[in-house]
C-alpha cells in the first residue's frame, strides 16, 4: 500500500503473497526530514522508530501499528500539508517526528487543536516547553536550551573567557545561543547567524580568525556541520581555537568527517556507549539492522516508539480514551536508551547531560563517547512558564 510518502504496513500480515490488513490498527504519521542538508538526521530518526516497531512484531501497545512516513523537506509549508493529510485523510492517532523547530512550529497548532497527540523526537522549541506548552504535546528529546547549557557550563569550567558563536538563523539556533549563555559568564565576541542550508563558511571563518577567541561554539546540524568541520580543519583554526559542538558532531555526520572530527568535544544527553542494558541492546540491534551506528536522533525516536508502546498498553489499548492516554504518556513507564526516563510538568524529559568526545572505535567506526557527566537530572528552565 503506497501513499504520498513511504508507508510501513506493520499492521498487516502476509498470506500467500497478499497483504491482509488487520481490523484494529494504531495509526502513526511520522514526519521527518529526508531530503536536503538534514536528510541524514531525519533518516536516523525514521530508522530508530521503525526498529522499535519491528522488534515488537509490528505492534505498539498490543495493537497492529501502521506507520506512514512523510518527508517535510525542511519546508514548513510542506510540513503543514503533510500534517493535514495525516489528520484528514489518514486519521492518525499520533503524529511523531519534527526534526527542526520551524517544522514543529508549522505542525504544532493543527495537530494539538485536532486533539491528536504530537510526539516530538528532536525539535525542542523553547516556547512549547514554556508558555505555549500543550497537553497533547510530548517530547522525547530536550528543550533547545539544555544541550548548549551543558556546553556553556563546560566552557566556563574550562577557563574559556572569549567566545564566538555560530548557528543557523532560525528559532533553534537562537535558542542554542541563549542556552549557552546561561552558564557561560565570559565575553561573547560575536553571534554569527547563517541561512539554513548554507555550506560555504569562508566569510564566517575569516571573522573567527580576526576575533581570536578562546574557543568557538558551533551549532550546525547535518550537512551544514560536515561542511563547517571540514573547512574549519582546512583553515588551520582547529590547531589554535578549540571547537565546541552542540548538535554538530554526531553519528549522523561522523561517517563523512572521519579523522577531521576526532578529539573534538560536544555535549549530549546520549552516546552509543552509555552504560545501560536497553542502550547496549538498541545500539547492537540498530547496527545489525541498518549497517551504521545510531545517533542520538535515532535513540530519541526509538524512545518515542517505546513511549507510545507503554502508554497504549497502560491505557488498555483504548485509543479513544484521550485522558487515559495522556496520563499514561506523562507517567512514561518504560526503560529508555538513556536509562531512567521521566517527564517534567511541561512534558519534556528530566535527564542527564554529558561531555562527549569523538573517537575512533576499535572496529574503525567514528562515534561519540561519553566522558563525564555535566548535569544530573537536569530540568529545563522553561517548565516554570508552562501552565500544565
Amino acid at each position: 500500500m503506497i501513499r504520498a510518502g513511504l508507508v510501513i504496513l506493520a499492521a498487516a500480515t502476509v498470506l500467500g503473497g497478499s497483504v491482509v490488513a488487520q481490523a484494529e490498527a494504531l495509526k502513526i504519521g511520522f514526519l521527518t526530514t529526508l531530503s536536503g542538508p538534514l536528510a541524514s538526521i531525519g533518516g536516523h530518526a525514521r530508522d530508530g522508530f521503525l526498529l522499535a516497531v519491528k522488534q515488537r512484531g509490528g505492534k505498539l501497545g498490543g495493537l497492529d501499528a501502521e506507520v506512514i512516513v512523510e518527508d517535510d523537506a525542511l519546508k514548513p509549508e510542506r510540513a503543514l500539508l503533510r500534517t493535514q493529510q495525516f489528520l484528514e485523510r489518514d486519521k492518525v492517532d499520533f503524529v511523531v517526528g519534527m526534526i527542526t523547530s520551524n517544522v514543529l512550529q508549522a505542525t504544532f497548532r493543527p495537530v494539538t487543536e485536532n486533539g491528536t497527540f504530537l510526539i516530538g523526537v528532536n525539535a525542542g522549541t523553547s516556547m512549547f516547553a514554556g508558555e505555549k506548552c500543550n497537553p497533547f504535546f510530548f517530547s522525547t528529546s530536550w528543550e533547545n536550551n539544555q544541550v548548549p547549557e551543558a556546553m556553556g557550563k563546560y566552557a566556563q569550567d574550562s577557563g574559556h573567557r572569549r567566545i564566538v558563536m555560530l548557528a543557523p538563523n532560525f528559532q533553534g539556533g537562537r535558542d542554542a545561543i541563549a542556552g549557552f549563555k546561561h552558564h557561560f559568564k565570559g565575553e561573547v565576541l560575536d553571534e554569527i547567524y547563517v541561512r539554513m542550508g548554507v555550506l560555504d563558511f569562508a566569510a564566517e571563518l575569516t571573522r573567527v580568525r580576526a576575533l581570536k577567541p578562546d574557543a568557538v561554539l558551533v551549532f550546525m546540524p547535518g550537512g551544514m556541520g560536515v561542511s563547517l568541520v571540514r573547512q574549519y580543519a582546512q583553515s588551520g583554526l582547529a590547531g589554535s581555537i578549540p571547537f565546541l559542538s552542540v548538535w554538530t558532531l554526531d553519528e549522523a555526520t561522523l561517517p563523512a568527517l572521519d579523522e577531521a572530527a576526532v578529539g573534538l568535544y560536544g555535549t549530549s544527553h546520549w552516546a552509543p556507549d552509555l552504560d545501560n542494558g536497553v542502550n547496549a541492546a538498541f545500539v547492537k540491534a540498530f547496527e545489525a539492522e541498518y549497517g551504521y551506528v545510531p545517533s542520538n536522533f535515532a535513540a530519541q525516536a526509538y524512545d518515542a516508539a517505546l513511549l507510545i508502546d507503554s502508554a497504549v498498553t497502560t491505557a488498555g489499548a483504548k485509543l479513544s480514551d484521550k485522558d487515559a492516554l495522556r496520563k499514561a504518556l506523562r507517567n512514561a513507564s518504560f526503560a529508555s536508551t538513556r536509562g531512567h526516563f521521566r517527564y517534567n510538568t511541561n512534558q519534556f524529559p528530566i535527564q542527564d547531560f554529558y561531555l562527549v568526545q569523538v573517537i575512533r572505535r576499535g572496529d574503525g567506526k567514528y562515534v561519540t563517547s561519553a566522558k563525564r557527566k555535566i548535569f544530573a537530572d537536569h530540568a529545563d528552565r522553561q517548565a516554570s512558564k508552562c501552565p500544565l
